[in-house]
């Protein structure tokens, strides 16, 4: 009969809050750091202002969601 071992668990991830609020930390982000992080597709934003990171990101990026071969 084999016994089942727990999964690795990080040292870190004790230090870690067990619940994450991404846009929690999307906001503090951008308001210490001024690091904006946008998804193209949010619905919060409208066509111009998603057309606008799109081209942003591709810009900075390369075009993105192509595979390439």
């Amino acid at each position: 009969m084999q016994s089942l071992t727990p999964p690795y668990r990080c040292a870190l991830g004790r230090l870690q809050p067990q619940t994450t609020d991404l846009d929690a930390i999307k906001e503090r982000g951008w308001r210490d750091q001024h690091i904006l992080v946008v998804n193209a597709s949010d619905e919060r934003l409208d066509f111009i202002e998603r057309e606008i990171v799109r081209r942003i990101g591709e810009r900075l990026y390369g075009e993105g969601g192509k595979r390439h071969g």
